[in-house]
């Protein structure tokens, strides 16, 4: 992913779409794309070196390392099966609220 990204993808995309100057709309997009993108570690970590290099906040990398790993379609099938619905929204409710949160406290820690 990380290859088509580096090879399509303009580099300031990630700094307009997660850079530190619009924080909070960078973190809300990125605990988003958290859930659809996300497949493994191994193929997550180049994609956010990237990222990261290219301007994304740290924060919104906060953001997205969170939501990943909750919302991995293995673990979704799981949780739905063990919750109700009413549950399992709740569910991705509250991992994407932690997400933004977490992710708006690493931007106001990081100098």
């Amino acid at each position: 992913m990380t290859a088509l990204y580096q090879r399509y993808v303009p580099e300031e995309f990630a700094a307009k779409l997660f850079g530190s100057g619009n924080q909070g709309f960078g973190i809300l997009m990125a605990s988003a794309l958290g859930i659809p993108l996300y497949v493994c570690g191994g193929g997550t970590v180049p994609l956010l070196a990237e990222w990261l290099h290219s301007g994304m906040g740290a924060g919104s990398a906060v953001a997205f390392m969170i939501t990943g790993p909750a919302t991995k379609l293995t673990n979704l099938g799981a949780l739905k099966i063990a919750l109700s619905v009413r549950r399992f929204w709740m569910y991705i409710g509250f991992v994407l609220v932690f997400a933004v949160v977490s992710g708006l406290a690493a931007d106001l820690l990081t100098p």
